[in-house]
């Protein structure tokens, strides 16, 4: 109640201008264009809802402009009085007309304006321009190519964003928490492309709207349905088929008139079936993955521009790797959220609730069988208040969640564990614009109420304007969460992926690197961020970016792959770190990243060079976990041409330095000793046994692959459009590693060249 009289009644203003800028094809919003009064300062830029307000007005007669690339310019006259709060709903049409050179920026005025450290924007447009892997532009594929993301192998790879595991990173859905977005075959996420309004990925550093991770947020907003006509997409590839269809369910009478729409998509792969065919030579028996999304969405939207949507999914995947092992997971979940725009106050409101479920199991030969599920809610509440170049956001979150965990490690002692768990958040942000120099300071507040734990969170980040294309920034702040993953950090590749929850089985003390020991006080995982960047635009179509960075883990919780006994009185004697099922560990990660980006007219290119160094210190001894890549380059470009522009060819080369792995140093016979004391060793048969080197101490060889596209589009009507696209993954056929076998010595590879042709039909 406090919130929400706050918001509505403290930011009471003379000369307040807000509202929303929509397409009016569609009605769907326009993002990140620029609203402003002819003339004058006051201005602002779209958001992720379309959204802008811009108040302190003085009185008299404005031009109210909108103004964005590929679409008419509109202008519109308004009169501000004292006490005047004028709500606008603003429709561009596509240019009817092209022009030889027509440029409007709303991403330097942003850039000034807001610190933007860590944080990469990602729309449908950017996504597009990467070579398509079996026809399908997906952001798997997009994520990989950003600066400190590490990606570890084609077939069951994760995403490691500066250092921190994938649990370490938070996937919001329009406000829904996402537990596994990635399929099994790491070339596709769970979200289709052609659905994304926006994507806003934080690689460190972000502030305290969010929390409840420690090194990353994702944060997805699907677009809405068309509410003036009905139309859809159709796309077929040697991957997978895929269709999307949208339209009103009421259309609105008028423009600017409440209307309700939908939206619903739908996606499989069938690579196991066509791989037997097109790609034998890869696998005789098909590449085992298959994977069934089902998305939908219904919109309704009101006459002030106020919205609420209803959402729900289902993500399916299996893998059968024949005579190895059976995994299968399953993601669901159903959530609303709204946007609401009061009438007499300038703030807007947003707030969100869903449930989301994750399941994952195991079914193995040579082992014993492994199961892990997720599920709970989340509910949130944010308001913000514009003011001019300022802001102040403020909220608060509660999420809930129950897991249930059973797990056999090498030794065949049984981990298991049965958790419920709640956390409550309150967060004030404030953007504060003065001259050159953006400051913006948040504090988080985080209380685990299942682990009676409270969390403060302080966040700063900090911008310089030092001339009109050179630019400073630092971001700085404390990081927690309560979720750590079931699979070990040591781990080079498993689709095993499962969750738990603050570990009850957790050891009491911890040895540090001095050999200090101190009492592990909390359960939680902790991390400190420190990030230091500049922008500077070389040309007026040139940027380069560099940020370096520094993540200190003070407290990580991992999967203890070094219980020989189980934990109970008869073995009280026994060291913690034989007997209890999670260890106790701390980290570093620290780096420099490079973008280079170019784009201007029919030319993009978008280079980024990350150096990188991790390492962990378990109690014990100190390694470099498995994503520790050194040296990571990724190149991309793209090239529109033809008459009508209606070609494309793009490509994408990326080059790692080789990840860390343990080696083999021998084998011996190894004899369990099944009758005791009295075992005949002499002549018993043991199993085999393996000695190992120190850990993660040598190095996989270097990874590169080239990928190319070419599309082509041809246009039938206002509304139709036929695109092809030919597309070939690792051009060159490099056999970069995917693991040995450490008995028979046989090198496995990642997927080797995979041409490919889709098809798809929009309407």
């Amino acid at each position: 109640m406090f919130f929400i009289l706050f918001g509505l009644y403290a930011f009471s203003q003379d000369g307040i201008i807000k509202g929303f800028v929509y397409e009016k094809d569609n009605g769907n919003p326009i993002i990140f264009t620029n609203v402003f009064l002819e003339g004058t300062q006051y201005g602002a830029v779209t958001d992720v809802n379309g959204y802008f307000s811009f108040n302190k007005i003085p009185g008299g007669s404005y031009n109210l402009m909108v103004t964005f690339l590929g679409y008419d310019t509109l202008r519109e006259t308004v009169t501000i009085k004292s006490g005047d709060m004028f709500t606008k709903q603003l429709y561009l049409s596509k240019s009817s007309i092209k022009l030889d050179v027509f440029e409007v920026s709303s991403e330097k005025q942003e850039a000034k304006t807001s610190v933007k450290m860590s944080v990469v924007k990602i729309t449908p447009k950017e996504i597009q321009q990467l070579p398509t892997v079996g026809g399908e532009a997906d952001l798997a594929q997009y994520l990989q190519v950003l600066p400190g993301v590490i990606f570890t192998g084609d077939q069951g790879g994760q995403l490691y964003i500066r250092g921190g595991s994938p649990v370490q990173n938070k996937v919001l859905m329009d406000g829904m928490i996402v537990y596994n977005p990635f399929h099994s075959i790491g070339l596709f996420s769970v979200f289709e492309t052609d659905i994304i309004r926006n994507a806003d990925i934080y690689t460190g550093g972000f502030n305290a709207e969010h929390g409840g991770r420690i090194s990353s947020i994702m944060d997805i907003t699907t677009r809405d349905g068309n509410s003036k006509s009905f139309g859809g997409k159709i796309g077929v590839s040697p991957f997978g088929a895929k269709a999307l269809l949208e339209g009103p369910l009421k259309k609105p009478e008028n423009l600017g008139d409440p209307y309700i729409s939908y939206i619903l998509s739908a996606k499989t792969s069938y690579l196991d079936k066509t791989s037997k065919t097109l790609y034998n030579y890869v696998d005789t028996a098909g590449l085992p993955f298959n994977f069934t999304d089902l998305y939908g969405k219904i919109t309704f939207n009101g006459d002030n521009g106020s919205k609420f949507n209803l959402f729900g999914f289902n993500y399916t995947d299996n893998v059968n790797y024949r005579g190895i092992a059976e995994i299968g997971w399953r993601n669901f979940g159903v959530g609303s959220n709204f946007v609401l725009v009061p009438m007499y106050s300038p703030v807007l409101v947003e707030g969100n609730f869903a449930y989301s479920s994750y399941a994952v199991d195991q079914q193995s030969e040579s082992l014993n069988p492994r199961s892990s599920s997720i599920d709970g809610f989340n509910f949130g509440l944010n308001f913000t208040y514009f003011i001019l170049d300022d802001e102040i956001k403020y909220g608060m979150e509660v999420v809930g969640l129950s897991t249930d965990f059973s797990f056999f490690n090498s030794l065949n002692r049984k981990i298991e564990q049965q958790q419920n768990t709640t956390e409550l958040a309150g967060y004030v942000k404030y953007k504060w614009n003065k001259g050159k120099m953006v400051l913006e300071p948040s504090f988080r507040a985080q209380y685990y109420a299942s682990l009676a734990t409270f969390s403060p969170e302080p966040r700063l980040g900090f911008k310089y304007n030092v001339t009109d294309n050179w630019r400073l920034k630092l971001a700085a702040g404390m990081y927690s969460q309560n979720l750590i993953s079931a699979n070990s950090d040591r781990d080079v590749v498993n689709l095993f992926y499962g969750f738990v929850t603050g570990p009850d089985n957790l050891q009491s003390t911890f040895t540090d690197e001095d050999g200090n020991t101190r009492d592990v006080t909390h359960k939680l995982q902790k991390a400190n961020h420190l990030i230091i960047g500049t922008e500077y635009d070389l040309t007026r179509r040139i940027s380069l970016n560099v940020e370096g960075y520094y993540k200190r883990f003070t407290q990580l919780s991992n999967l203890n792959r070094n219980k020989i006994f189980d934990d109970n009185e008869e073995n009280s004697s026994r060291p913690e770190l034989q007997k209890k099922d999670f260890i106790i560990e701390t980290g570093d990660a620290s780096g420099v990243d490079f973008v280079a980006k170019y784009d201007y007219k029919r030319i993009y290119f978008w280079a980024v060079y990350s150096l990188g160094f991790n390492n962990r210190w378990d109690g014990i001894q100190t390694y470099r976990p498995i994503f520790d890549r050194r040296h990571n380059i990724n190149l991309v470009s793209a090239y529109t041409f033809g008459k009508d522009l209606n070609w494309e060819i793009n490509g994408r080369w990326n080059f790692g330095s080789g990840f860390p792995f343990t080696q083999n140093q021998g084998f011996y016979e190894l004899f369990n000793f099944s009758d005791g004391i009295g075992t005949d060793y002499t002549n018993a048969n043991g199993d085999l046994g393996i000695q190992y080197a120190q850990l993660n101490q040598g190095r996989l060889p270097y990874y590169h692959r080239l990928d190319l596209n070419l599309k082509y589009k041809a246009y039938f009507g206002s509304n139709s459009e036929f695109e092809a696209n030919l597309g070939v993954t690792n051009a060159y056929s490099r056999e970069n590693i995917f693991y040995y076998d450490r008995i028979t010595n046989d090198r496995v590879n990642q997927l080797p060249i995979l041409p490919s042709l889709g098809f798809s039909i929009t309407f």
